[in-house]
């Protein structure tokens, strides 16, 4: 017998066995038929069942012929038989190459989470990635522009400055309403009606800025609160949609590339609207960057799903893969267990965690062109310049994180291990920037504290914003919702506690309760939070 292969592995142990038994020149040594091969406990039948084993798992196409005896090949009487042996039992069996993966499989098939994709090419859970990356860069360039509208604005309809905190406050009325309730639709729902809608609604209520304005103080402020209710609902569904989308090896730097769409919104909101605002008047920031959201909502509608077992476009590798690779209980919640969930003191660590980063981070959001003002002497212009680079370096610094993050899962590492590191630099690096502060007196070294500060912060986003789907995926959206609201909370009394501070303190004492809470949020985190799924 005689076996034809197209091509033949060279490390294999098989032929380096077979080759063994060949004399000089390739032939084979006249031997006893049946003991040819019976050295070393290889027999005939074995070399020909393990051989078309390898072979199939290099996906090889293999025949079998029979023929009289050729240089390097089978001597027809070491295997009388033209059917293939029935199984013995081996040593070892031949360890498949796990760079390989079938691409053929059936739609019940699960392969093992530990094989490789086997597919090249674009992949459909990179597309729902990207459109999230946009849709978070909207939602920031929709939000930041009211900060460079409302100077033009104040002076056209004589606002004072108590009035223009109250426009910039009526954002988070909404946005606060919608943090748990987003996070139930978009379980309940899908992510895709859920996220789809938002980015309409609040949209909507942008384009719809100018002509609340025109209408008077207490329609403008419905608008801005409507607004805020739209954008509250990005955040859950954003995070339901991932966690059934993005395998666990991917889902930092995925998370990672998604919040950073919001620090490139912030980028672009921040730079074009002053240069719209001289060119086209106020209203133009509202009507421009309100209309981008018709066109991301076409392209969501056509090329997004909630689920890939309900897209039917992608490939069957691909979605099997992505199921294999994924927690299985992925279904909607027929109901939620809140008394599981806020029983558990790994959400608590989420939610009081999130309070904690989120207190300094709106501050340096929202204080540091005020602080660039007071402190360094920048007028309003080179204030909002260098407020934009610390975005700019969350956004690098957010994705390093992230891979870091998924290589780091992908060497075996727990994702614990992972999730805790990351929110410790999350934390104590803004914490050791803003402390040298207080001993800063030119605008480089002050503009770098900001940038190191912003951008070690931006190391959460593999820590703090990954950990709800680690913990309980089929609840990602809710515990999402209940950390962001302790966030957005966080941000509003921090706000409001910084102008109080200010008025009767210094800005040494802002840092200070700011670093106070990182560092109590770092004592915690590494207490109570895992990376293990713990609601189901």
């Amino acid at each position: 017998m005689e076996v034809h292969c197209s091509s033949f592995s060279r490390g294999s142990r098989l032929t380096q066995e077979v080759a063994s038994t060949s004399g000089r020149g390739g032939q084979m040594q006249s031997v006893r038929p049946g003991a040819m091969l019976r050295f070393r406990g290889i027999t005939p039948c074995k070399v020909l069942r393990n051989s078309c084993r390898l072979f199939d798992h290099l996906h090889l196409r293999c025949s079998s012929t029979s023929s009289d005896h050729k240089p390097g090949g089978l001597h027809p009487k070491t295997s009388p038989r033209t059917t293939r042996p029935p199984a013995f039992k081996t040593p070892e069996e031949p360890r498949v190459p796990e760079a390989v993966a079938s691409a053929d499989y059936s739609d019940n098939f699960q392969p093992q989470k530990h094989l490789l994709e086997g597919l090249t090419g674009w992949r459909r859970r990179w597309t729902i990635v990207l459109l999230c990356f946009v849709a978070f860069m909207l939602c920031n360039m929709d939000r930041v522009n009211m900060s460079v509208a409302i100077l033009p604005m104040s002076q056209e309809f004589g606002w004072s400055s108590q009035t223009v905190g109250l426009v910039q406050s009526s954002f988070f009325w909404g946005y606060l309403l919608t943090q748990v309730a987003g996070g139930i639709w978009a379980d309940k729902f899908g992510g895709k009606l859920v996220l789809g809608l938002g980015v309409v609604w609040w949209s909507a209520a942008t384009a719809l800025t100018p002509l609340a304005a025109q209408a008077g103080l207490p329609v403008l402020l419905v608008a801005r609160c409507l607004m805020g209710i739209g954008e509250g609902v990005a955040m859950p569904a954003m995070n339901n949609m991932l966690s059934r989308w993005v395998p666990v090896k991917e889902r930092s730097r995925s998370l990672a590339l998604v919040y950073s769409g919001m620090f490139i919104g912030s980028v672009l909101g921040l730079s074009l609207s002053p240069h719209m605002i001289i060119s086209y008047g106020w209203p133009s920031v509202f009507f421009g960057f309100g209309s981008l959201g018709i066109f991301w909502y076409m392209a969501w509608q056509s090329k997004a799903a909630s689920t890939p077992a309900d897209d039917k476009e992608m490939s069957v590798a691909e979605r099997n893969y992505i199921l294999a690779s994924t927690p299985s209980n992925q279904g909607a919640a027929a109901s939620i267990p809140w008394g599981k969930i806020l029983s558990r003191k790994e959400v608590w660590a989420i939610i009081v965690c999130h309070f904690c980063h989120n207190w300094g981070t709106f501050i340096l959001l929202t204080w540091m062109p005020t602080y660039y003002n007071q402190v360094l002497g920048l007028d309003l212009m080179r204030s909002g310049i260098f407020s934009v680079l610390p975005w700019i370096t969350m956004a690098i610094c957010a994705n390093v994180g992230g891979w870091i993050a998924d290589s780091l899962v992908s060497q075996g590492v727990s994702v614990t291990r992972v999730r805790k590191v990351m929110q410790t630099i999350g934390f104590l690096g803004p914490a050791f920037f803003l402390s040298q502060l207080s001993g800063v007196s030119s605008v480089p070294a002050a503009v770098l504290c900001m940038m190191g500060a912003q951008g070690t912060d931006a190391f959460s986003q593999s820590g703090l914003y990954s950990n709800h789907q680690d913990i309980g995926p089929r609840y990602a959206g809710v515990l999402l919702g209940l950390s962001n609201t302790a966030g957005v909370l966080a941000g509003v009394l921090g706000s409001l506690a910084t102008g109080y501070i200010l008025q009767h303190g210094s800005w040494e004492q802002v840092w200070q309760v700011a670093i106070g809470l990182y560092l109590a949020g770092t004592l915690i985190w590494n207490t109570f939070a895992t990376g293990e799924r713990v609601l189901d």
